[in-house]
């Protein structure tokens, strides 16, 4: 089972840690700060990951490796080269996509944590956040929740240097525009929320996502065929960063809860380009995606998914401390 899978290899890392880095990396599952997060730039609580050898960071990947997808795992190191890219780190950018933390600048802005103890029968949860990445995962009874979660990008499109050309988060933005040039002109009346992108994703950071913060949009029920394959694509995009039975089990609650009652909402440039900036959101009962690449002439991604029953495995806990009162 991947519960017990991910908890075997959270404590293989804990035991191949030293004093001074079990000391960094583990926080009670109950800390103050358990849900704060940010994905701004700047040191957070946790382990950075250039100070793990390559023993130890070979463990670490084995960990990302039970809870991502290979394109999970695949845009994780693309949010690390970007940063290579944009803040010309003296590390290669084959630290990020190889592997190579060990005394790295990038590593530096990357940190691990472990809150609870994965050897106990309590919940817990371990978290990797640093600059355009925050990962979130918990752990109650067997079950697992994998929000909130944010990938970015700075920049979007590499503009000149050795690797001019090469994008980021692509296809978070092409299917995007696949599906907003395809709506028909009514439908675009309803989809197209705003001539005006907004300035970051509008839940931010907050420990609860407010879904009143956005517009509803275009519902999949009002979508065609054609439209609705090109929706479930784009939330695929996001769910699909998942390990397969993480993945499956986020779609089924999505279409449990009613799919035709997700919506897609439009705001900003209908055409991609250097300043054009654009946004989007995709919500429902349970599932909340927003993107929006506006800042830096519109050549930075933002992505964030979250759960508005079970981020931070709220539901899971709720049901937890209900049996053990």
């Amino acid at each position: 089972m991947v519960v017990d899978q991910i908890r075997a290899a959270t404590q293989d890392l804990l035991d191949a840690l030293t004093p001074e880095q079990l000391n960094k990396i583990s926080a009670p599952f109950n800390t103050p700060d358990h849900q704060t997060w940010t994905y701004l730039p700047g040191a957070v609580p946790g382990l950075p990951l250039t100070e793990l050898s390559a023993e130890q960071e070979a463990l670490v990947v084995r960990l990302l490796e039970l809870v991502y997808s290979k394109r999970g795992l695949a845009d994780f190191r693309a949010v690390m080269a970007a940063e290579i890219i944009v803040r010309d780190l003296s590390d290669p950018v084959e630290v990020a996509e190889t592997g190579g933390w060990e005394g790295s600048t990038v590593g530096d802005r990357y940190y691990l944590r472990v809150l609870g103890d994965p050897a106990g029968t309590g919940p817990w949860a371990w978290r990797l956040n640093g600059h355009h990445l925050a990962l979130h995962v918990t752990l109650v009874d067997g079950a697992i929740s994998f929000t909130p979660q944010f990938f970015g990008s700075n920049p979007a499109e590499v503009l000149s240097g050795p690797h001019a050309g090469r994008r980021f988060l692509a296809a978070e933005q092409d299917l995007g525009f696949q599906l907003l040039h395809a709506l028909e002109p009514a439908q675009l009346e309803v989809a197209l929320v705003s001539d005006a992108a907004p300035d970051d994703i509008l839940t931010r950071h907050d420990p609860v996502a407010d879904p009143s913060l956005l517009h509803r949009g275009l519902a999949y029920g009002d979508m065609n065929e054609d439209q609705r394959q090109l929706l479930s694509l784009l939330i695929g995009q996001y769910v699909g960063r998942a390990a397969g039975p993480i993945g499956l089990q986020t779609w089924n609650d999505i279409t449990e809860q009613g799919i035709e009652r997700l919506t897609f909402a439009w705001a900003g440039a209908t055409q991609r380009g250097i300043g054009h900036g654009h946004y989007y959101s995709i919500a429902g009962p349970t599932f909340l995606a927003e993107y929006d690449n506006t800042q830096d002439n519109a050549n930075h991604i933002h992505s964030v998914w979250r759960d508005l029953r079970n981020d931070w495995g709220m539901d899971l806990l709720a049901a937890h401390y209900a049996m053990h009162r």
